[in-house]
């Protein structure tokens, strides 16, 4: 049997990067805004919202991913912003996976923008796997429009960490044999699944990079960090972890999540984020023709704790409003305020979308009229842009409209704790 192969292929600052190819082939752009400090998040006109995504330019100024766009702009006053487009992302993403399905005979997709592809016993067909995996980026590159990283490996746990190594358009290996001198040196802050505050803490014990990590006994993690202890030593050694392949290969589905920059403790803030997620996953949802009947939102907290919940739909469903107020009551119940680092939401049960209904007596036509209107939404992003329609509340997203926000529920009367959230749309 042939050892396994496993490609991780990731698109470099994906939605940037979708952006700054369309841009580039509409002739709107004659600089590519991937050279640029330029960034994807908020109201261009209002400079409000939050940062779904920034380029190498952009990072050097110290933006990150999840924060509100005022702050960027005191970071870099000269930054560009781009709104999203959500069915922009959607198509690209397809088209990625798409072509990975030619060559690779299993292609799991992790999030919009990752997917490993398990190449074992691919050789005879395309040869050394590491010129192969140049080719399928260049491939990529020149069909698609935008970059990838590939990271090459035995398991899914090291393809992951190798395409994380230096960006963009890069091609990496990180066979076992190389991790005591490719992924020990590295800090420990970088292993998968090691979250700012685990790396301050194992700092607090002398534990500064991968290596040190992988050498601490296994008895000293567990006092400290508790079962995931055992998960760091093992990651940090190369294991494969069970919860990395079996998150994608448990429930086939969509799902879509952010990690976040800062604490997330905001309600407001945590439902504007929670809204974006959903328009990008219904938005991918339909494009493919599917419907789903299962809903779940799962969050990973400042200490690293995960948490999930999910439940099922009445009926199969496409529609942002209806995925998000299900998502939006999940989070309310599972979520008791503790600061978040991480949010996603996911959608399984698929069913391919037949355009029939199975009405009911409080239908009323509501849910055809959920799927017209996204289908009205989808048509007018596809030809004009996302921009071009957008929801009134991503317009006061920022830093002094949350601070607002707070300021005014302060002022009202104790809610109670057991009435759910009215959604907002």
């Amino acid at each position: 049997m042939p050892d396994p192969i496993i490609f991780h292929v990731d698109v470099n600052s994906a939605f940037l990067s979708w952006t700054a190819s369309d841009r580039m082939a509409k002739g709107i752009d004659k600089v590519d805004l991937r050279d640029l400090p330029s960034a994807i998040g908020g109201d261009p006109k209002t400079r409000h919202g939050i940062i779904t995504a920034k380029s190498i330019p952009a990072k050097r100024y110290g933006i990150v991913t999840g924060e509100p766009v005022s702050q960027a702009l005191r970071k870099c006053p000269s930054l560009i912003l781009v709104p999203g487009d959500y069915s922009l992302y959607a198509r690209q993403s397809q088209a990625l996976m798409d072509l990975l399905r030619k060559y690779a005979p299993a292609v799991d997709p992790f999030s919009i923008d990752e997917a490993f592809c398990d190449m074992t016993g691919t050789a005879s067909l395309y040869g050394d796997p590491v010129l192969f995996a140049h080719k399928l980026k260049d491939e990529i590159r020149r069909d698609l429009g935008f970059t990838v990283n590939v990271g090459i490996s035995s398991n899914h746990l090291l393809a992951k960490m190798a395409s994380d190594f230096t960006k963009p358009d890069r091609v990496h290996t990180l066979w076992p044999r190389e991790i005591p001198r490719k992924m020990w040196p590295l800090p420990a802050a970088d292993l998968l699944f090691v979250g700012e505050s685990t790396a301050q803490k194992l700092k607090s014990l002398g534990i500064l990079t991968i290596g040190d990590l992988a050498g601490t006994p296994e008895d000293l993690l567990v006092s400290h960090f508790g079962k995931h202890g055992s998960q760091m030593l093992a990651y940090a050694n190369g294991t494969e972890p069970s919860d990395l392949t079996s998150r994608h290969r448990k429930s086939r589905g969509f799902s879509n999540e952010i990690t976040i920059s800062h604490d997330l403790v905001d309600r407001e803030e945590a439902r504007l984020i929670l809204l974006s997620l959903c328009e990008t996953l219904a938005a991918r949802i339909r494009l493919q023709g599917d419907k789903i009947r299962l809903v779940g939102v799962y969050y990973k907290d400042s200490s690293f704790v995960s948490a999930s919940r999910q439940t099922r739909l009445n009926r199969s469903s496409s529609s942002t409003q209806t995925i998000y107020e299900t998502a939006l009551s999940l989070l309310h119940e599972l979520w008791d305020g503790r600061p978040l680092r991480l949010l996603g939401v996911r959608g399984s049960e698929i069913d391919k979308d037949s355009g029939s209904y199975q009405m009911d007596l409080f239908d009323a036509g509501k849910n055809r009229k959920l799927d017209q209107l996204d289908a009205a939404v989808d048509q007018i992003r596809d030809k004009f842009g996302d921009s071009s329609i957008r929801r009134a509340v991503f317009l006061g997203a920022d830093e002094t409209d949350l601070k607002k926000r707070r300021s005014n529920r302060s002022r009202k009367k104790p809610e109670d704790p057991t009435e759910p959230e009215t959604p907002c749309c």
